[in-house]
């Protein structure tokens, strides 16, 4: 499975503005898409609440996990610019 590592540089964390991007690219794929903080929560990516409900913040690791496909390298690498836009 495909995955990303990830330790989170956006400034305040992962808060509302965020979330919503994560979810929109989320949802444009074809697969599911979870998200694992480094307690091990794993929450489905597409829904705002599950993680809004985990408080990531800057400086906290996740792991961005989805079953492969032609995309899912794509949709990881997107997603991973949300959550460090410095990389």
């Amino acid at each position: 499975m495909p995955t990303r590592r990830i330790v989170v540089s956006a400034h305040n964390g992962v808060h509302a503005r965020p979330v919503a991007e994560l979810v929109r690219l989320a949802q444009a794929h074809t697969a599911t898409i979870t998200l694992r903080t480094a307690d091990g929560s794993v929450v489905d990516l597409s829904s705002v609440l599950a993680v809004m409900d985990l408080a990531i913040g800057t400086g906290d690791a996740v792991v961005l996990e989805t079953t492969d496909s032609a995309s899912s390298d794509a949709v990881l690498d997107q997603l991973a610019e949300v959550l460090d836009p410095r990389s």
